[in-house]
């Protein structure tokens, strides 16, 4: 049976009331972040899991006047609302791709919780009136949440990305590309989904200037980056390992301003080439990628990097295989 029509109208105010106040309530979260800390304050517990929780809670517990409706509409709340987060943070707030999609599961879930959470409150007291205390203790949460974490430590945590390649052709065939290939062509590499959906750049060449240790390995990137490698392991037909030194990081804010290789919650430090030979006369090349964290999300974080890393060193694994066998461009 439908509701009266007073009811629906009252309803679609409500809904749309709410909305509207939940993301004024984000954008001026995010602004205060931004302008407060801008150097980690949206990499924080309360921005993260906090505040999109207590958000969706909000929206679904205004927007159900009545407390008439299904746990499946309620569970809905956080979708749109995390639909109108990505638009909003695309558009407007100009965020990059990684950091959005990053953000979004988390939002997502943390929503889900929050809205979960809110209808079995209003099963269980139906018959209770407290739209007002209720709605602005779910505000409120975040904002206390926001005053207390900076007294908390965040965990520090250390990773390791390491991928693999077989290629037809012996060490001593492999190591000059190893040392550098200073024209990677349009084509070159394999597509992945780091660099070919997301959009992170994808190499253009690395030239070593100097020979051992201490020598710099000149990395450029599309999009104007780059980067240093300083060596500081050197065996030849071997091993080349360095140590990243990012010199200039306005580049980086094309990708995303929030994720720079260098920031105060995250940092590639080292990494580098193995090559070892094997039987039959082809040898297999490891890269490998270190890099440091300090999130509320560690583990979460771990997944991404995971990911990423991993794509940007299959790319250059297979640039380095289609050199040494002389293959043509795959992509």
């Amino acid at each position: 049976m439908l509701a009266p029509p007073s009811r629906r109208r009252t309803a679609a105010i409500r809904i749309t009331a709410a909305l509207a106040v939940a993301l004024a309530f984000a954008l001026g979260v995010y602004l205060l972040l931004e302008f407060t800390r801008p150097n980690g304050g949206l990499i924080s517990f309360s921005f993260l899991i906090i505040l999109p929780g207590a958000i969706s809670a909000f929206v679904a517990y205004v927007a159900d006047p009545w407390g008439e409706r299904s746990r499946g509409a309620y569970l809905l709340v956080p979708v749109w609302l995390s639909l109108a987060a990505i638009v909003a943070s695309a558009a407007f707030l100009r965020e990059g791709v990684i950091c959005i999609v990053m953000l979004a599961p988390l939002w997502l879930l943390s929503g889900m919780a929050g809205a979960a959470l809110t209808y079995s409150f209003r099963r269980r007291r139906p018959e209770v009136d407290i739209d007002a205390f209720y709605s602005a203790a779910l505000l409120a949460l975040p904002v206390i949440a926001l005053q207390v974490e900076p007294f908390i430590p965040l965990p520090e945590a250390s990773r390791t990305v390491s991928r693999s390649v077989v290629v037809h052709a012996p060490p001593q065939a492999i190591w000059p590309l190893l040392r550098g290939v200073p024209d990677v062509r349009p084509g070159e590499g394999r597509w992945n989904f780091t660099q070919d959906v997301i959009g992170v750049p994808r190499p253009v060449g690395a030239r070593l200037i100097g020979n051992g240790l201490g020598a710099d390995r000149h990395a450029v990137w599309s999009h104007r980056i780059r980067f240093r490698e300083r060596v500081v392991d050197w065996e030849p037909n071997e091993r080349i390992g360095w140590r990243f030194i990012f010199d200039d990081v306005a580049a980086w804010a094309f990708t995303d301003r929030h994720l720079t290789p260098n920031s105060s919650y995250f940092r590639v430090t080292t990494g580098g080439y193995a090559v070892e030979a094997l039987s039959g006369g082809g040898s297999r090349v490891t890269l490998t990628t270190r890099y440091w964290m300090r999130t509320p999300v560690n583990a979460y974080c771990a997944l991404w990097g995971k990911l990423f890393l991993g794509d940007l060193e299959n790319n250059l694994l297979a640039v380095i295989r289609q050199r040494a066998e002389g293959r043509p461009a795959a992509r």
